[in-house]
């Protein structure tokens, strides 16, 4: 009985074992798509937090108020920080995180202000009518 279960079942393991290495050892070996380096990988994650961080600050409420009470609308704001770079977006978080704590409001508006003004006078946006 033993003999007949492992006369079935040894050429189906073997199957599955060269069929499951093909697609691996088949892949075409592409030039973009090396290794990534350590330091990339850091710089990814790096940067992804920086955007997270800002966003948790843009959330707050009394931020949101002071965003419409300028007359910045806040999802101009949120399309404006995921368009920034990962250089630009690490430099904002900086800022934020060097705010002191009963500041962090109008340090937060006053850096979101100075980022759609720079990015108004460099055209890339039309929120300020004033920067024509």
């Amino acid at each position: 009985m033993m003999k007949k279960l492992y006369r079935y079942l040894s050429p189906l393991l073997i199957a599955a074992l060269v069929l499951g290495s093909l697609p691996v050892a088949a892949a075409p070996a592409s030039s973009g798509s090396g290794l990534i380096t350590t330091q990339e990988a850091l710089n990814a994650e790096r940067s992804q937090g920086d955007r997270e961080r800002i966003h948790e600050i843009l959330a707050r409420d009394e931020v949101q108020e002071q965003l419409v009470a300028q007359g910045v609308d806040p999802t101009e704001v949120e399309a404006r920080v995921a368009a920034l770079s990962d250089a630009e977006a690490a430099q904002m978080a900086d800022q934020l995180e060097q705010l002191p704590a009963g500041a962090s409001v109008v340090g937060a508006l006053f850096a979101v202000f100075v980022i759609l003004l720079v990015t108004d006078i460099l055209g890339l946006t039309n929120v300020y009518p004033f920067t024509r």
